[in-house]
């Protein structure tokens, strides 16, 4: 009898790590504080309530896309290939792409919210009892060693959602350099993209009439209060995202209302009035660009598929043959 929560290996970092990693990106002159700290509890329920918003087109389009393309990128992934999710997050992608297959993939999501492995697990072994998934609790960026190694069976790695584009030009390039060195010649990689489009779109997805991005926001203030014993006046700080047209990317921000000061163990932070926290980059793509990328690091793109409206892309993409 499968178990409905198998965890196979936990690499998630420590709380120390939390504390270093913050310290660090307080103490720099643009304060920053990375957006996979975002996902405790409270921020992958906030996260999954954003997915559904009707301004949040990204999880919307990436879902039609796999809805009316299945046929083709399942004949790409291969039955019985060992699927490796970078960053679970929603269960639906993943089950729309399980549906199309005949059973005997594996699956193996590697995120580093513990809530999240638990839910998507649960609820696809609801779906598909027999289903072989087991969870690595992990920065996807800790696991490629493991996930690249051992059997020379066809795998493929998903990374959706437009994950990729919260990474900076030189990370995102060495994170595709790292697993073109990896995979072997069969192996694929089935990559979610989200298109530069107007920028009045692209705010709208980050600045919901709800409020529910704002949330997710200051949630990681929330947390840092709790995990590190902060003193963080969440009241304080506003949230703010806007599109950075020269860096081609949505940048989140926590903008400080007045001038404080912060206490993160013996360490104190002082914040001028109309100072911010730089929390996340989503970057949009061009895709003959991204196919320029995926080259200089060994990757060619096979094929990929866009929605009706070219909002968003589904890429699949293998190692360039030796």
């Amino acid at each position: 009898m499968l178990q409905p929560k198998q965890m196979i290996v936990d690499l998630n970092p420590p709380v120390s790590s939390l504390k270093e990693e913050v310290l660090k990106g307080l103490r720099q002159d643009q304060k920053q504080l990375h957006p996979k700290w975002f996902y405790d509890e409270q921020g992958s329920k906030l996260f999954n309530q954003i997915t559904t918003l009707p301004e949040y087109y990204l999880t919307r389009k990436e879902k039609e896309i796999l809805t009316n393309n299945h046929s083709d990128i399942c004949a790409l992934i291969g039955h019985r290939s060992p699927l490796f999710e970078l960053g679970c997050g929603n269960e639906e992608k993943i089950q729309l792409i399980l549906e199309s297959l005949q059973s005997g993939n594996r699956y193996v999501p590697i995120d580093i919210s513990q809530e999240a492995l638990n839910s998507t697990v649960e609820k696809l072994l609801d779906s598909f009892p027999l289903l072989d998934v087991k969870a690595i609790r992990a920065d996807y960026t800790q696991a490629l060693s493991f996930l690249c190694q051992g059997s020379k069976e066809k795998k493929v790695i998903l990374f959706l959602g437009s994950t990729i584009g919260n990474l900076n030009g030189n990370d995102r390039e060495k994170l595709l350099h790292q697993l073109s060195n990896n995979l072997n010649h069969h192996d694929g990689l089935l990559i979610g993209i989200d298109l530069i489009k107007s920028p009045i779109l692209l705010e709208a997805a980050y600045n919901d009439s709800q409020g529910i991005t704002a949330a997710f926001n200051k949630n990681l203030l929330h947390r840092i209060n709790r995990e590190l014993h902060a003193n963080f006046q969440v009241e304080q700080f506003t949230h703010h995202a806007f599109f950075n047209n020269v860096k081609n990317r949505i940048e989140m921000h926590l903008i400080s209302k007045t001038n404080q000061e912060v206490l993160i163990g013996d360490e104190t932070f002082s914040f001028l009035s109309e100072e911010t926290i730089h929390t996340e980059n989503s970057y949009k793509f061009n895709l003959k660009e991204f196919e320029q990328t995926l080259f200089k690091v060994g990757l060619c793109m096979r094929n990929f598929w866009t929605d009706k409206q070219n909002y968003f892309a589904v890429t699949y993409i293998e190692p360039i043959t030796k």
